[in-house]
């Protein structure tokens, strides 16, 4: 999970600075892969090989609505949905992270490695069987 510092100035001209959240579950991470034809890295490394600027932004904008959610006080939750993301679509807490994803590689590098899942490390197996 990715906790994002953001700081915006809102439509009041007040400057906020606001923690926003953003994760992808292992779920969603097979949901993506097997809904795309060839998977979803397969066409991210295409349309960046191509440079196809339209394609790129589309596909950041999808993964940013994707990701984003609030997380429960109890932490037990992960809650996304439409109505959500499209409220901080309309932010410009969003703006400045799309702007920066955008125009950044690093910074968009360094988004989807955190957001998607932690895998465990792989560790040696020292129990013995007797």
């Amino acid at each position: 999970m990715l906790k994002k510092n953001i700081t915006y100035t809102d439509y009041n001209g007040v400057e906020r600075t606001e923690d926003f959240y953003f994760n992808l579950t292992k779920a969603e991470i097979m949901e993506m892969e097997m809904s795309t034809v060839g998977g979803m890295t397969e066409m991210i490394e295409k349309i960046v090989a191509a440079q196809d600027a339209p394609a790129i932004i589309e596909t950041f904008k999808n993964i940013i609505f994707k990701a984003y959610g609030e997380k429960s006080t109890d932490g037990k939750r992960f809650v996304k949905s439409d109505e959500l993301s499209t409220a901080f679509s309309q932010t410009e807490a969003y703006s400045q992270l799309f702007l920066e994803l955008i125009t950044d590689a690093d910074a968009a590098a360094a988004f989807v490695n955190e957001i998607m899942p932690k895998l465990p490390d792989a560790q040696t197996d020292t129990s013995t069987n007797n």
